[in-house]
């Protein structure tokens, strides 16, 4: 016999997901495996199925709990999502265009991927992606209320969506390199940047460019540019060369500086012939 409270949805996309761990509403209340299912309102096929179960689980009410009578006002979990919850609030944006419910249990149901295979991988469940969810709708009575409430069944993941609640995926953290949030990698140089010279390190002398002179320290000897002549150095033991003066004629290698005349210490002349060593 066919079981017509129970019907699985075309792909729906979940929202406030709670398939592996169970989670109470309010303090105080029994955990239970949940999900909220927003149902696109394009989607007529899976809302015909929805409105037939529901009202097979109204009609199971009849004859069990509610003594034979169908409430007028049948309180049912399908919302929709361009108005407002149950609360007086509006729906989140994700919610406009669908049509809203949620589904629960206190067993965890079974949760797998497009190929039938189990749902290992926890963190491919999440609030924003899109799957389908079988349902069975059943009739209660709750403390003089009767309605018809959701029960969930299992959940096939079909494709991954924008994730809702500010989650985000491992690439948009890190990136495809490794660089992550705010760790962009540094672009290639473009343009001058990319014949902007070294700057030297502390302590450094920067080194000069083609046909240029180097800049000479403070107390340092200018260093020698190309083309140029080194000057002479001053060997161990050898004279400095005389400063010549204005008007003077300079000196030939190889001639011997000319003699001072010597002047006689008693008579004050000059000593005729030079000096006499000795006396």
């Amino acid at each position: 016999m066919e079981n017509t409270t129970a019907v699985t949805t075309g792909e729906v996309r979940l929202s406030f997901v709670n398939l592996f761990t169970p989670r109470a509403n309010q303090p105080g209340q029994e955990p239970k495996y949940s999900t909220t299912i927003l149902i696109p309102k394009t989607d007529y096929a899976t809302m015909q199925r929805i409105n037939a179960s529901i009202e097979a689980a109204a009609q199971k009410g009849a004859t069990s709990i509610w003594n034979g009578a169908r409430p007028p006002q049948l309180a049912t979990p399908i919302h929709d999502g361009d108005g407002l919850r149950p609360n007086g609030e509006a729906f989140g944006p994700e919610c406009k265009g669908h049509w809203v419910l949620t589904a629960s249990s206190k067993q965890q149901q079974a949760v797998v991927a497009a190929d039938m295979s189990p749902m290992i991988d926890q963190t491919r469940v999440y609030s924003g992606v899109y799957g389908r969810v079988n349902i069975n709708f059943f009739p209660y009575l709750n403390s003089g209320k009767k309605g018809v409430g959701a029960g969930l069944g299992p959940v096939q993941i079909l494709r991954d969506g924008e994730p809702l609640g500010g989650r985000i995926s491992a690439e948009q953290a890190f990136g495809g390199n490794g660089g992550g949030v705010g760790f962009a990698p540094a672009p290639a140089p473009q343009g001058w940047e990319q014949a902007a010279p070294p700057q030297p390190g502390y302590g450094q002398q920067p080194q000069p460019g083609f046909g240029q002179q180097p800049q000479q320290g403070y107390g340092q000897q200018p260093q020698q540019g190309y083309g140029q002549q080194p000057p002479a150095q001053q060997g161990y033991g050898q004279q400095p060369l005389a400063q010549q003066g204005y008007g003077q004629a300079p000196q030939q290698y190889g001639q011997q500086p000319p003699a001072q005349q010597q002047i006689d210490p008693i008579t004050g002349r000059p000593m005729p012939g030079g000096p006499v060593w000795g006396i």
